[in-house]
Formats: structure tokens, C-alpha cells, sequence
């Protein structure tokens, strides 16, 4: 008699609806098709997080015995709900069990039978709290990264503005970043290129030029590191880089050009040569390691002695710091005088924070909260968060993270679209992976946090992207491109658009090659970022994902009438469109019924090459 025939796609409409991610409280209509006789029951086996499972009986149509359905009504706090199918039928006289789950790569859209649940994987349901969507001047932008001290020196003569001790400056601009260990590895002699907020306002009109909206700063406060993220006191600026009143000027001219400001918060740890812990003493007698009594001393964790503490990834040079501390948490954000009012009332747009899994649920809510605070009609502040995966569904210390559900973070850095954009061009992902990768995001993530995730190709922790893909400015070109249309906010690590080059970590943080930049690549950069920022459609639409053959694409639309077709050919070899191929993950007509508008079939499309059309307005 053989096994049923079942199907079902939680991509489609027809199976599943409303799509994606939904507000807790609305009803989710699930249909699946079971074909076969002797079939006894189908059920919808569903678990909200962190709570037992249970079977709901799914209703066959009267009209077409094939198919059953239920309407699910989702309750209680936001989160997620994960469910599969289970499906009893009679074979020779025995009840048998099947299952209908996520395929095997794990991602959404059509599933598969299974005969033994231990294999079933889950699909996922995420219910969020509230609509949350980012300020406008964030979502319509494009984000420029810079990692400060390798960025542009603005003083005279290339002077450097008070120099650390113990440090080294390099003789030319063009040396390779080299960081001198001692015998226990740890860093003894921090390097410096010189950079500083004068270079940085220097160079602001050009980077009004390139299309720029959005300035990302790498930490600026004071802290004994060329990177900042050991920092030595929050309400300093690092007396290399400037002071306040050079950063006001900053914020003063960013703004008269369109341009607002994005800092990065460091608040999981300090530096062990910091304010807070003076581990040698360059603060005087007081910090938690020089004085007990010191009120900075409850803020971290000792064990036995001063010499051992909790440190983030077991770096002694950088203290974990005690979130739950009521008096750290007014100092960050529950005060009048906290840091992140400190500097958020000076008129930054908004803030990263960093490790944000290190970070609890709470603490990221008390800082919207003070950030929400200084909201003003046409001048929203936004809160992104770094996280390195699908962030939907993160578990960080054993719990589940739910930063993206509403009133927390506004979106996440999204390395998950850096992973499908290299895959794809050195041919580690299949155009069909891709699409099936990228739409699993979307539908797993809430509409708002989708539109505000910071895309990156590369950032100060990751290798330079023109690395990644071997130096190919073909490759390069189709990398660019896939930056500035896939839905998200475009964030560009300073240097790529010129070319850079390096490997991990210091290599990754080269000095700017100014006046030796990669034109080629600059006007790439230059030419996708203005075709972005005239697009509705690439900063707010929707995102169709499909493939054909080798052929990776997406539509981005506003409606069904006015719409944006990217089709990109990730290979060697001169490709012919062939519209008859398409695979489209939702099942539905749409993505065909565009194509066909376009007249595109029988295109062609050179090696490392893409076609972009709009139809519409």
C-alpha cells in the first residue's frame, strides 16, 4: 500500500498563513495535504519554548478529503512556537507513524517524511511582542564602519595627538599591523597609525560622496588599546582621538551633510587598565583590584585573591563586568548622568552594543528604554545588537534570547548574509542553498528586524572580504552588489570600497590606502550605493528569494505592480536565463508572473556578471 503522500510548505500561503513571523496573540491557519487511505488521524505536534509538547487534531476539508487544517491561535508571552506533523495510518491492519518536519539543510519552506521522530527537526513559529520598527534615516542608509586609529589622521603635519606610553607608531602609513606579544602571549606593545576624529571630519565630504549616511565609530572613549574595546573610562574621549568638544564638532558636521552617528557600546567588560579595575595602578590607589572598598569593587567577580577574576573568554586584560550590579546599571543607563545619556543627548543617532549575547534581555531593555527617551519627532535613535547568528532563535548561557521581539534591539549585525554572500561566489552554496538560506531568515525573523539588520561583508573581527574571494574584482563586483540590494542596511567596513586586502586579525586593520585606492572597486561601491538610495524597493521591500540552476535572484517590492528583479550568475561559465527553471520556494506565481513582465527569458548573463531591472515607478 506504500507510504502517504504528504506535503506541506510553511513558505506558502496555502499551507501556512499568515507568513513569517507574527504578533503574539493572532491565529496561524496551518493546511497540509495527506494523500493515502486508511488514514486514521493528523496532528499539529507543537511546542512553545521552554514548554512540553502537545498534539492538536487537524479537520479534513469536506471538499477535498486530501487535505486538513487548523486554525492555531498563539497566546501568552512573545517567543517562539516549534511544530512538525504527525500523521497515524493503517497498514495491515497495524497503526503506522509518519512525520512531516524541516528538510535535512534545516531550513523552512517544503519539508520531509520521517519515520522516526528522533530525526524530526522542528520548523519555527516566531510570535513577537509588538511592531518595532528602526527610524527611517537608519532603514533609507547606508553604514560606513570605521575602526578609528586606521582611518585618516586630520592633524597637521600627520602629528600624533598624545601618543600612549608603551606603545609603538608606525614609520609609514603602508606597514602591516603587528601586534608584540610577550611570553604568555598577551599583547605588550600596542601599535598606532595615528588616526583620529580630525581625520574623520576631514574626510566627511567625501564620504558624502561615496553615498555615506550613516557613520558606525569603533569605540572612541579613553582605554589603552588601538581597538578600544578594553575601555579605561566611558565618559572620556580617548585623548588620542580628541576630546567632547572635537566629537560635538564631529556630530555638528556629520549632521549638516546627512549624516548620522552610530557608537559602539563596550559594556560586558572594561580594561583591566581602566578607571574601574586599575590593574597597574596608572589610576591611582583606587579601582577593584587596588582597593576592596573601591565603589567599582562589586561590579566584577573575584575568586580567592585580586589575581584571579572573571574575564570575557578568559582575556585577563579585559574584566567581565557584573550586569546585574544596580550601580552599574545606573551608571550605563538608569541615571541622569549614565553613559548612554551622557552621550546620546550630544546627538548620535544611536548605538551598537557589542557581544550583545553577553548582555541580558533586561539590560538591553533598560537601554532602549533610556534611549527611546530621547526620541524626537523626525530624530528616532536606533539600538543594534552584535550577534553572529540566525538571531531569532539564539540560546546564549542557556537562555533563550529574545532581543528581537519588540522594545529591545531594533536589529543584529547580520553575519548569517556575509556567510551566503562568500559561499555563494567561491562556490561552497548552491544558488538554490542561498535562496533557501535567505528566505529561512526572513521568516524566522520579524519584518521590522529583518529591514534593520546591519548587513556587513566584513567588519574589524572578520577577514577582509577582497580576501575572502581571493582578490577576484569579479567575484568583488557581485559581492558589492549583493551588499546594496539584500534587504537590510548596507554597512561598509572602511577600506573595502578601496580595495583592501588582509587576512584575521591585525591584518583585517590596515591603515586606509589613501590615495591608492582600487578605483575599480571605489565606483562599484559609489554606483550600487546611489542605485540603493534611490530605490524604495531595496531599502523597504519585501524579499522574494528563487534560483535558477546556477542562477541566484531575488525580487524586492512595495507591490505587486512596482518591484525590483536582481539575478545574479555566480559562475565561470556564460548563462542562459531560463524563466522555465525557476524554483520558486513559495510555490506561489508571483516571482514567475514578474519575470514574464520583464521579458527577460533568454537572456544572458556573463561569468560573474548580474542583471538588475525594475518595473514600476
Amino acid at each position: 500500500m506504500g507510504l502517504p503522500d504528504i506535503y506541506f510548505n510553511s513558505w506558502s500561503e496555502h499551507f501556512l498563513r499568515p507568513f513569517g513571523a507574527i504578533q503574539i496573540g493572532r491565529s496561524v491557519y496551518f493546511t497540509i495535504k495527506v494523500d493515502g487511505v486508511n488514514i486514521r488521524s493528523v496532528h499539529l505536534v507543537v511546542q512553545k519554548d521552554g514548554e512540553p509538547s502537545y498534539a492538536v487534531p487537524m479537520i479534513k476539508s469536506l471538499d477535498n478529503s486530501s487535505t486538513y487544517s487548523l486554525r492555531f491561535q498563539t497566546t501568552g508571552k512573545s517567543g517562539l512556537y516549534f511544530y512538525h506533523f504527525h500523521v497515524v495510518y493503517l497498514e495491515v491492519g497495524q497503526e503506522k507513524s509518519i512525520y512531516y518536519a524541516k528538510a535535512e539543510d534545516n531550513y523552512g519552506g517544503e519539508g520531509r517524511l520521517l519515520a522516526d521522530l528522533s530525526s524530526v527537526q522542528q520548523y519555527q513559529l516566531t510570535c513577537y511582542d509588538h511592531s518595532d520598527p528602526a527610524p527611517d534615516w537608519y532603514i533609507e542608509g547606508v553604514i560606513y564602519h570605521i575602526f578609528v586609529d586606521r582611518f585618516y589622521n586630520g592633524n597637521r603635519h600627520q602629528m600624533i595627538r598624545n601618543p600612549k606610553k608603551n606603545s609603538f607608531i608606525y614609520a609609514t602609513k603602508e606597514d602591516r599591523p603587528y601586534y608584540i606579544r610577550g611570553q604568555d602571549g598577551d599583547i605588550v606593545r600596542w601599535d598606532f597609525y595615528g588616526g583620529n576624529l580630525e581625520g574623520i571630519i576631514a574626510k566627511l565630504h567625501e564620504l558624502k560622496k561615496l553615498g555615506v549616511t550613516i557613520l558606525y565609530l569603533s569605540p572612541i572613549f579613553e582605554a589603552r588599546s588601538n581597538h578600544k574595546y578594553d575601555t579605561a573610562n566611558y565618559l572620556e574621549i580617548d585623548p588620542m582621538f580628541g576630546d567632547r568638544k572635537l566629537f560635538e564638532t564631529l556630530i555638528l558636521k556629520a549632521r549638516r551633510l546627512g549624516m548620522h552617528i552610530l557608537l559602539d557600546g563596550v559594556f560586558n567588560h572594561v580594561g583591566a587598565d581602566s578607571i574601574y579595575f586599575n590593574r597597574f595602578g596608572n589610576y591611582g590607589g583606587g579601582g577593584a583590584y587596588q582597593d576592596p572598598s573601591s565603589p567599582y569593587y562589586q561590579w566584577f567577580t573575584f575568586h580567592n585573591d585580586h589575581d584571579h577574576y572573571d574575564c570575557w573568554w578568559n582575556i585577563a586584560d579585559l574584566p567581565t563586568v557584573n550586569k546585574e550590579q544596580k550601580s552599574y546599571r545606573d551608571f550605563i543607563y538608569g541615571s541622569e548622568e549614565s553613559v548612554i545619556n551622557t552621550w546620546t543627548k550630544l546627538g548620535v543617532g544611536g548605538w551598537r552594543l557589542d557581544v550583545a549575547d553577553e548582555l541580558s534581555d533586561e539590560f538591553i531593555e533598560g537601554i532602549r528604554q533610556v534611549l527611546d527617551q530621547h526620541n524626537k519627532k523626525g530624530e528616532q535613535k536606533v539600538l543594534i545588537g552584535e550577534v553572529w547568528e540566525d538571531a531569532s532563535h539564539k540560546i546564549a548561557y542557556d537562555k533563550r534570547r529574545h532581543y528581537l521581539e519588540g522594545g529591545m534591539l531594533h536589529g543584529v549585525m547580520n553575519y548569517p548574509f556575509r556567510s551566503l554572500i562568500i559561499n555563494l561566489l567561491t562556490e561552497k552554496q548552491s544558488a538554490r542553498e542561498a535562496a533557501r538560506a535567505s528566505f529561512t531568515l526572513r521568516a524566522n525573523y520579524p519584518h521590522d528586524a529583518f529591514l534593520a539588520n546591519m548587513n556587513n561583508m566584513g567588519t574589524h573581527d572578520t577577514e577582509r572580504i577582497f580576501t575572502m574571494l581571493g582578490g577576484d574584482q569579479k567575484k568583488m563586483r557581485l559581492a558589492i552588489w549583493m551588499l546594496m540590494t539584500l534587504p537590510g542596511v548596507p554597512c561598509v567596513y572602511y577600506g573595502d570600497e578601496a580595495g583592501v586586502e588582509g587576512g584575521k586579525d591585525p591584518d583585517n586593520r590596515r591603515y586606509y590606502p589613501w590615495g591608492r585606492e582600487n578605483k575599480k572597486i571605489y565606483s562599484e561601491f559609489q554606483v550600487s550605493i546611489q542605485t540603493r538610495r534611490v530605490h524604495p524597493n531595496l531599502q523597504k521591500g519585501l524579499f522574494l528569494p528563487f534560483s535558477m540552476g546556477k542562477l541566484f535572484g531575488y525580487l524586492r517590492y512595495l507591490a505587486n505592480d512596482d518591484y525590483t528583479a536582481i539575478i545574479f550568475n555566480p559562475t565561470s561559465e556564460m548563462t542562459t536565463i531560463d524563466c522555465s527553471k525557476c524554483i520558486d520556494e513559495m510555490h506561489d506565481q508571483m516571482i514567475n508572473t514578474c519575470l514574464e513582465q520583464l521579458s527577460i527569458d533568454q537572456q544572458t548573463i556573463a561569468p560573474w556578471d548580474f542583471l538588475l531591472v525594475h518595473c514600476g515607478n
